[in-house]
């Protein structure tokens, strides 16, 4: 079985949530599997004291995760139309896999939840493609072909799975939204398996 990293932070569950959904969605093709990691939260304080492992959810990723995955979904809540810090904090610290090119040539999606509608979901997904364009990944994004990309009134993009928390932080993603999350992972989980053959 090859193994496709599905890499997300999440601070209340709406990402956690699409990333399940994304590693459903790769389990669902045969040959591939999801390998789950999250990134810890940043600040002086929490680096201070945090535990090496997570008291619950999936482990810390490690840059061998990287290495050992033919795939890489990433995703992120959005911050002011960006990626949250601990993700970016966890992107600039990988000059060794760009140096080594651990990441070329494999392919790669994004995600993310917003608050609102119109939270900046679409400038957060394509921000996060750019480092990982510096990586030489090939960029997967989600094509028309999947019907609830046009049916969705809430979460889905074209350049990745996303969600619409509203004000409360809801974590319960729409129909919609769980079909192109698993879409998704289905996709991502296609192309590695054929490129993986490739290389």
């Amino acid at each position: 079985m090859k193994e496709i990293l599905v890499l997300y932070y999440s601070h209340r569950g709406s990402v956690r949530a699409l990333a399940e959904q994304i590693a459903h969605g790769i389990h669902q093709v045969p040959g591939a599997v999801a390998r789950v990691r999250t990134v810890p939260r940043v600040s002086t304080v929490c680096e201070a004291v945090a535990d090496d492992i997570p008291a619950e959810g999936p482990p810390y990723v490690e840059e061998r995760d990287l290495a050992e995955c033919i795939g890489l979904a990433l995703g992120s809540p959005t911050r002011f139309g960006n990626m949250a810090a601990p993700m970016k904090y966890f992107l600039d610290g990988l000059a060794g896999a760009w140096v080594n090119g651990t990441l070329v040539g494999k392919p790669a999606c994004v995600f993310t939840s917003t608050a609102s509608l119109h939270g900046g979901q679409e400038s957060t997904l394509l921000s996060m493609m750019l480092p990982l364009m510096h990586h030489g990944m090939l960029i997967a994004g989600l094509p028309y072909t999947e019907p609830a990309l046009n049916e969705t009134r809430s979460g889905g993009t074209p350049y990745g799975a996303s969600h619409v928390a509203g004000q409360e932080g809801s974590a319960a993603l729409s129909a919609d939204e769980i079909a192109l999350a698993q879409a998704q992972g289905r996709l991502l989980a296609g192309y590695a398996l054929k490129l993986a053959v490739a290389r």
